[in-house]
């Protein structure tokens, strides 16, 4: 009899309903096939599983953590045998198994495979024989290996026991047929879960993983596929939409099993993988870097206020055509973008806003339902010339047709995407724009557009042609980690009234702190922020922004 396994070949794109299909054929193993096939149908109708891993030295540790995961939320705890500083096998895991408050996976990994553990292999394979004895849930075994192991369980496996059978890929993601036709040798050796995990070297290569899980969940064969490091972030936390068997969340920060893992908490509180299923529209936000933005926890509690099953996660984009040509499925419904795609977004969009392309950059990209295409959006502009007119000392509405930066110096750092917005909205406005750059030749492009004037950044520091200028900083000089950064120095701050910077981590930057020293208003980059973001909530949703709620998620966050 043959089982079947049906990959998704797709090279260019992750659109599942436009897929080709390849089949990988292999013999059922004789005397076990029709059992791992009924476990295997009931685990795949299952939600996906959290996984913790305790990388605890001790047992004594790892008994805690064990507590701990169940108190999290946790479904499974990970006990990394491999972890221990002196593993007593017995008493160790007799310990640790019996009474256990959340059920156990047991894995021994060895060097060789990105573990811990520089022994022979035949006391590793005791170790989880013991475990299966002692009443392990989940045992995980290598792929290289796991005949072995199969051999001396001589077909005793214990009736509850769920073996994984993994393949772990630390330089790569390989190709789509090249993850089936492993897939399909690990279920042929008789796992129960299949497991492979790969790197990524660009976010393009989760695409695979999600191909591979899709087509394996429609075959109900479980499978846990997952993609490290930072650009696999997104497996980690899509794999409930696409139904990987489970992802891993460490317990807390500096604790992870594997590089790209994120805590459970996040997963269960930020990301609500709980109510990830497979109509979940995917929204997120594009940038390099982008793992301190504060956008998935706002966008993600403001969808859960107001009812949008919708996700949004992070994306470590380096190359943006490919990244938005890859994830061209209805699913991934709308995008942020940030530093340094903005001004790229533009030519990758199919239609863009007038306003946006008068800015010549893109902060918000939605796909038309109707026919799928890109358009490309500008929220940045209104969100912060708005919050720096509210940040105008004295200023009282008295005619709404004439702005308080009518006619005032508007000197912008930066001649990136948001400081096109700035600039641009500034000009609208009225403003005498001024656009001061490390690079000259950009900044006076800049200023050509909108009718300004050019400066570099050391020019700017003796530039003060009046009093109470505004100074707008749309660089990511002072972002953490770089605190101690500031693009003008505190002398020179001394000739505005205004001072707005973009960065919002921290919240009070040293260009802020010392603008406000030196008797400026200071406005945070979590105005501009929180604006521009209920800006794309609207665009992202057709609903009104939820603002008391956002206003307090990113102060609550910011505290």
């Amino acid at each position: 009899m043959l089982l079947q396994l049906f990959v998704c070949i797709v090279p260019s794109s992750l659109s599942l309903s436009e897929s080709r299909l390849f089949l990988i054929s292999f013999p059922d193993k004789q005397g076990e096939g029709s059992e791992i096939r009924d476990q295997r149908s009931e685990m795949a109708m299952g939600k996906t599983l959290l996984c913790v891993p305790s990388v605890a030295n001790t047992a004594e540790e790892m008994a805690a953590d064990m507590a701990a995961a169940a108190a999290m939320g946790a479904d499974v705890v990970e006990l990394r045998l491999d972890c221990l500083s002196s593993f007593q096998p017995r008493s160790d895991l007799h310990r640790l198994l019996t009474n256990r408050p959340i059920p156990a996976l047991v894995t021994y990994r060895p060097k060789w495979e990105g573990g811990e553990y520089d022994g022979d292999d035949e006391t590793r394979i005791d170790a989880l024989l013991l475990a299966m004895e002692l009443g392990a849930d989940y045992v995980d075994i290598e792929f290289k290996v796991a005949a072995r192991l199969l051999n001396l369980m001589s077909g005793r496996k214990p009736e509850n026991l769920k073996l994984i059978i993994s393949s772990h890929n630390y330089e790569m993601t390989p190709s789509v047929e090249e993850l089936g036709n492993l897939a399909a040798s690990i279920q042929t050796l008789g796992a129960d879960i299949v497991k492979i995990t790969t790197t990524a070297n660009d976010i393009s290569d989760v695409s695979r993983m999600f191909q591979l899980i899709v087509h394996s969940q429609e075959k109900q064969v479980p499978i846990i596929g997952l993609v490290m490091k930072d650009r696999g972030v997104i497996s980690r936390l899509l794999c409930p939409k696409f139904g990987g068997y489970l992802t891993f969340g460490s317990l807390n920060k500096g604790r992870e099993s594997a590089p790209g893992q994120i805590t459970g908490s996040e997963l269960l509180n930020v990301y609500r993988i709980r109510e990830i299923g497979p109509d979940t529209k995917v929204f997120g936000i594009i940038g390099k870097p982008v793992g301190h933005s504060k956008s998935p926890n706002l966008h993600n509690e403001a969808f859960r206020e107001v009812g949008f099953n919708a996700v949004y996660v992070p994306y470590l984009v380096d190359d943006l055509p490919s990244f938005l040509n890859t994830y061209s499925s209805p699913d991934f419904a709308g995008f942020s973008c940030t530093i340094p795609h903005k001004e790229a977004a533009v030519t990758c969009c199919d239609e863009v806003d007038p306003i946006a392309k008068a800015i010549g950059a893109v902060n918000t990209i939605i796909r038309r339902p109707s026919d799928g295409k890109l358009i490309g959006y500008n929220t940045d502009y209104v969100g912060a010339i708005s919050a720096i007119e509210d940040g105008i000392a004295g200023y009282r509405v008295k005619d709404a047709a004439v702005s308080p930066l009518a006619g005032r110096h508007f000197v912008v750092i930066g001649a990136g995407g948001a400081g096109k917005a700035l600039a641009y909205g500034a000009n609208e406005k009225g403003a005498k724009v001024v656009i001061a750059n490390r690079t000259y030749v950009r900044a006076k492009e800049l200023a050509s557009l909108i009718g300004g004037h050019a400066l570099t950044l050391a020019d700017l520091e003796n530039y003060h042609p009046e009093e109470g200028m505004i100074l707008a900083n749309t660089t990511s000089i002072g972002m953490h980690p770089n605190v101690n950064d500031t693009p003008l120095s505190k002398q020179a701050l001394k000739h505005y009234a205004v001072v707005f910077d973009a960065v919002y981590t921290p919240k009070v930057t040293r260009l802020l702190r010392e603008a406000e020293e030196s008797g400026s208003n200071v406005v945070s980059g979590l105005e501009m922020f929180i604006r521009q973001a209920m800006g794309q909530f609207e665009l992202f949703t057709g609903l009104t922004a939820p603002e008391s709620l956002m206003r307090d998620i990113v102060l609550r966050m910011n505290a």
